[in-house]
């Protein structure tokens, strides 16, 4: 066989194979959100895996706790807005970081991470990998998981 023969089997073999996806948990308190979604972004693409192809879904689950006590620097916790529009003539709706962190902190975290995924089926599936809780409890104790620094 010649090598690009070689290649392409070995290719064959990563798209029939399922991934090996590993389940990791990562504490976000007094962690900068920016830094941290890039992080989060990159394990759940699998862009760490040697096996790593773009048009594969291979990254791993991903738990964050804490997701509440996330820092962000600066004054953007007055004044970063999130948007939401209905549709409709008058719908935009407007919402700061510090009343989305009492409404619905796990939001923030992904809706930051979100943002840097592909925007495509393949980015929807990813993100369904990620799991988000305002608090230290999470219902994956089963799985695992094994502590990420970030």
């Amino acid at each position: 066989m010649t090598e690009t023969a070689t290649e392409q089997v070995k290719l064959e073999k990563i798209k029939k194979e399922a991934p090996k996806r590993d389940w990791f948990l990562i504490d976000a308190k007094d962690k900068i959100l920016g830094r941290l979604a890039t992080r989060i972004a990159i394990i759940l693409m699998g862009k760490k895996k040697a096996s790593w192809q773009p048009h594969l879904d291979g990254g791993d689950n991903l738990i964050i706790i804490n997701a509440a006590k996330v820092a962000v620097s600066g004054r953007k916790e007055e004044q970063k807005e999130y948007f939401r529009y209905s549709g409709y003539p008058g719908g935009l709706k407007r919402e700061t970081l510090d009343k989305l962190r009492k409404r619905k902190p796990e939001e923030i975290i992904h809706h930051a991470v979100t943002g840097m995924l592909p925007k495509t089926r393949l980015g929807r599936a990813m993100v369904k990998k990620l799991f988000v809780y305002a608090g230290s409890d999470h219902p994956h104790e089963a799985q695992k998981p094994k502590e990420v620094e970030v």
